[in-house]
Formats: C-alpha cells, sequence, structure tokens
C-alpha cells in the first residue's frame, strides 16, 4: 500500500495544465481533476499536510470494500484528496440520480451508491455539506448520466443526500454475484 510521508508535495504543472503530487523516488501522480476546476491554491506549491493523510486513511479504508485493484483503489484515494484539498465548490446536479426514500447522511469517506435510470455506481463521498455530498465515482466503468452524458472513473459531482442509497458489497465467487446481507 501506498503510504503518505513529509517529502509529498503537490503542484501545478505548467506545461501539462495538470495539478500533480510528487510521491518522491521519481514517482508523480497526475491528479484527475481539470483545471478549471482548480481553486487558486492549487496552482502554489504545497506540502501534503497532515490533514491530507488523514484523509487519505481515512478513504483508504473506506474504498477497500470496492472490487478494484490496489493501484485503482490508490488512484481514487488521491484523487478524493485533492478534490477535498483543490476542487472549486459546485452546485449539485442531483437532477441526474433517482430519489431514494428513507436516505441517510452520509459521512465524509462513505461509500454510497447513485442510480440513474440507465444504471448505478459506487462514489466516493469526499466531503458532506448539510443537505448535499461532493461524491466522486468510485467504478471503473464510465456510469451513463444521459444518453449522451457519462461519468468516468474518479469524476466529481454534488448531489442532494437524498439521491444516495447504502452501498452493499458486491462479492463474485466464480458461481455469481452476492450481496452482503446483515
Amino acid at each position: 500500500m501506498l503510504k503518505p510521508n513529509n517529502a509529498w508535495k503537490w503542484y501545478f504543472d505548467k506545461e501539462a495544465e495538470l495539478l500533480m503530487l510528487d510521491l518522491g523516488q521519481d514517482m508523480v501522480f497526475r491528479v484527475a481533476i481539470e483545471k478549471k476546476h482548480l481553486i487558486p491554491d492549487a496552482f502554489v506549491d504545497t506540502p501534503f499536510s497532515v490533514d491530507d493523510a488523514s484523509l487519505f486513511q481515512a478513504y483508504y479504508e473506506a474504498v477497500s470494500v470496492l472490487p478494484l485493484s490496489s493501484p485503482r483503489r490508490a488512484e481514487l484515494v488521491l484523487n478524493a484528496v485533492a478534490a477535498n484539498r483543490f476542487h472549486k465548490p459546485l452546485l449539485p446536479k442531483s437532477w441526474f440520480f433517482k430519489t431514494v426514500e428513507g436516505h441517510a447522511t452520509p459521512a465524509a469517506g462513505s461509500i454510497v451508491e447513485l442510480q440513474t435510470d440507465l444504471g448505478s455506481e459506487a462514489f466516493l463521498v469526499i466531503e458532506n455539506s448539510g443537505c448535499a455530498s461532493l461524491c466522486m465515482h468510485a467504478g471503473e466503468s464510465p456510469l451513463a448520466l444521459t444518453e449522451t452524458k457519462q461519468m468516468r472513473f474518479c469524476e466529481a459531482i454534488k448531489v442532494m443526500n437524498d439521491r444516495l442509497s447504502t452501498y452493499e458489497e458486491q462479492y463474485d465467487s466464480g458461481s455469481g454475484h452476492y450481496a452482503l446481507v446483515g
């Protein structure tokens, strides 16, 4: 597992026009957030903070229930930490998703499911602002929002909490899919 340390540093690569995380030892992580969605602080070199490390740990534990490889989990977690720290505030775009009866208010780091008319996928809750949550798409397959619009892995969206349902862990034992109950 990737472990945060005090040598990590956020910086904006002007040539590539991307936010990056220098992980040391000649390793660099490219953040999936588009330049237009970054706050001004993203354009200043900044150390990976203690708060970033705490979020990294919380998110990493949360995504352990997802059927992702270890490198994909690390990618999701690092993008989520970056979104928590550097993503511009978003207005909710709840109209893409179905309303859920008896929804709960999710904590940051929760895994939830969002359902459209065309499918459903797991999302990582990056932050909850009371009635809405910033969520990151945690499924490797694109999620169709409409016939022409899709969300890709690690893309963030803000939605009203009445659209979030509890994620059920999926297991594949070779003979079918099972949901964890209880």
